[in-house]
């Protein structure tokens, strides 16, 4: 009898739990719109602060912009589309890739890939250099055309020629994707802070891939100069079961990266965001002179 009394009470106890702890999530604003997320994450007074002093270390050609930031410390940072010709095309051919549910002011956010694509924008548009964030759903491409998910660099791929329709100034391509390791596979501690690590993917089955290559080691040589161990390298993929070329045909500067996996956090996938926005910008230079 006792023992049936402390199993009833158990149960009670579970369930009043799980109860409280529902209720408590139903009253919690949960966040899933990745721009929004972003500009709440930047305009978080901590954030700002933690934002300002990475960006602080940026080499010589960027410290001008880098104080005028810092004077302007106090303004709200929003992010958008810009109007301007855009130099740089950021999108995700596996978009509803996620990242680990956090809480971030009044909010549970549950990030997608896409998060990577508005802070890039941001962190860019400091230095004045345009990038275009692809707002069109490849999910929506997929489903109108019954393909399957393997059909998913065939539906970017329709959005990528579009954008370079109506945007011809584009001449640099990043489709973002996170890993699907556990955390500690995807994750390095540099100093105080930890990252999300990241992986470039190349794919052999293009006749020209030798220049995406060649332009990605450019890449990951900063990101090993000034982050060791962030990067693990570059995949070289091709054979049966891969897609082979994702897209990389359709230009000499079209990159696929893997920004950490599903188990990292916002600001581990934001401080990974910054590291490998100010390597890009250092190559971006170099090549444009």
């Amino acid at each position: 009898m006792k023992k049936r009394r402390r199993k009833i009470l158990f149960l009670f106890l579970l369930f009043l739990c799980v109860y409280l702890g529902y209720k408590k999530l139903a009253m919690h604003p949960t966040l899933h719109n990745d721009q929004k997320i972003v500009e709440l994450v930047l305009n978080d007074s901590f954030q700002e602060k933690s934002i300002l002093e990475k960006i602080s270390t940026i080499p010589i050609p960027w410290k001008k912009t880098i104080r005028l930031l810092q004077s302007d410390s106090k303004k709200t940072i929003s992010v958008s589309n810009s109007l301007e010709e855009p130099l740089i095309y950021l999108y995700n051919s596996h978009p509803t890739e996620e990242y680990s549910a956090s809480n971030i002011g009044e909010y549970m956010v549950q990030p997608t890939v896409i998060m990577n694509n508005y802070l890039l924008q941001d962190l860019w548009s400091k230095h004045n250099i345009t990038s275009y964030v692809e707002e069109e759903s490849v999910k929506d491409i997929l489903n109108e055309n019954n393909w399957n998910y393997a059909s998913s660099y065939r539906a970017s791929r329709i959005l990528m020629e579009d954008a370079k329709k109506k945007y011809p100034s584009l001449e640099y391509f990043i489709d973002i994707h996170r890993d699907s390791l556990e955390k500690d596979r995807t994750t390095v501690q540099i100093g105080d802070e930890s990252y999300a690590k990241v992986l470039f993917i190349i794919g052999l089955e293009n006749s020209n891939y030798q220049e995406n290559l060649s332009f990605t080691e450019k890449i990951v040589e900063k990101m090993n100069t000034y982050y060791p161990s962030l990067c693990k390298g570059i995949y070289k993929k091709e054979g049966a079961g891969v897609n082979g070329v994702y897209n990389q045909d359709f230009s000499p500067h079209t990159i696929l990266i893997e920004i950490g996996g599903y188990e990292n956090t916002t600001t581990e996938v934001m401080n990974t965001s910054m590291a490998f926005s100010r390597c890009f910008m250092e190559v971006l230079h170099e090549e444009t002179n």
